[in-house]
């Protein structure tokens, strides 16, 4: 069974994030989220996988990830030209995929959930689909599926008035029929092969396809909260913290931290759960639970929780305690210090600042 994950989208949520990173390389817990995604897949027992690109990023991602030897993987790259929707991925990659059923999952979704009895269940029936599902509060958002005896009955894109309560996840596993939907479907109202037409189609031809519900912890990482809560997720599930930087006595860690090699913690306070990169400066600081700090990051006489620092990026003596942020690669934010108090800012398109 091979794999497929979807990266082509150009993250327009996550602006300006995504103006210099793809939103799938965003760390969370300083790990790209792809690389939950790759070890979801593993776990799964799929080894051999396609990335689906677009041509802006094909060479950070090939870059990144390479031929997948590293991951004890291996990986090819397809390039989707035009953002013309998940079913339009698919069938760009089905020369990768060619007869063999695969499993595909959306490049910025995280799910923490154990599906391997669902994928073997897959292999060892004759359903030419099989979508997961899971319970939410508000279906209006997802695409909806309405089941009967494990068996999809109907699958409605973000509906106005939901069916039912459960929502597509964005993992499915398919057979290669699933080529013929594409075929015969036509564009959205937004222009794009939507997944779940296609997903329609096999049921109204007949074709079985089944439903499994996942109880695991899942979210799609599209906005800055979505990338606060997974990254609080992950945290929360820290079991022990790992200090191989430098802590001086004046310095307080409490609860689960771990601080990377080479980094020096001073004077400061660190209150978990807390993970630290290698080479960063905590310095006459607070950190506080939830904040996930990249490599080389320089801290100084601030505060700062529920928050993701990117590598490089830099705070100094800021006097309000930064809440639930996200600083992108070498951003700074410093505070002068000096009379007349005024706010001097240098910020991109799409920034926000909230004071």
């Amino acid at each position: 069974m091979k794999g497929l994950v979807l990266c082509a989208g150009r993250g327009t949520r996550l602006r300006p994030l995504t103006y210099t990173i793809a939103k799938q390389l965003i760390p969370v817990a300083n790990r790209p989220v792809i690389h939950y995604n790759l070890n979801f897949l593993k776990n799964a027992g799929i080894r051999e996988l396609a990335v689906v690109v677009n041509p802006d990023n094909h060479h950070v991602f090939k870059d990144f990830l390479k031929d997948g030897s590293e991951l004890n993987m291996k990986i090819d790259y397809v390039v989707q030209q035009e953002p013309r929707g998940i079913a339009d991925a698919v069938y760009k990659a089905r020369e990768f995929l060619k007869e063999d059923p695969f499993l595909l999952i959306l490049g910025d979704n995280l799910i923490f959930d154990d599906i391997t009895p669902s994928v073997e269940k897959f292999k060892n029936s004759q359903c030419e689909a099989m979508v997961l599902l899971a319970p939410v509060e508000d279906p209006r958002a997802y695409g909806v599926a309405v089941i009967e005896n494990d068996h999809i009955k109907r699958v409605v894109e973000k509906p106005k008035e939901p069916p039912s309560n459960l929502a597509i996840v964005g993992i499915y596993m398919f057979r290669s029929q699933i080529f013929e939907a594409i075929e015969n479907i036509k564009p959205s109202q937004r222009g794009e092969l939507e997944i779940t037409d296609a997903i329609e189609y096999l049921i109204e031809k007949g074709y079985d396809v089944k439903a499994r519900t996942v109880r695991g912890w899942w979210k799609d990482t599209g906005k800055p909260e979505d990338l606060l809560e997974a990254n609080r997720q992950i945290l929360d599930d820290m079991k022990l913290g790992d200090i191989k930087g430098h802590v001086d006595s004046s310095s307080r860690i409490q609860g689960r931290v771990s601080i990377g090699e080479n980094s020096q913690v001073i004077e400061s306070i660190i209150r978990g759960p807390v993970i630290i990169g290698s080479n960063c400066t905590v310095k006459h600081s607070y950190v506080g639970p939830y904040t996930s700090i990249g490599d080389d990051v320089e801290l100084e006489q601030s505060e700062i929780e529920n928050s993701i620092l990117m590598s490089k990026s830099k705070v100094s003596k800021v006097r309000a305690r930064i809440d639930s942020s996200v600083l992108g690669q070498s951003s700074e934010i410093h505070q002068n210090g000096v009379l007349p108090r005024v706010m001097k800012v240098v910020i991109g398109d799409l920034s926000i600042i909230e004071l």
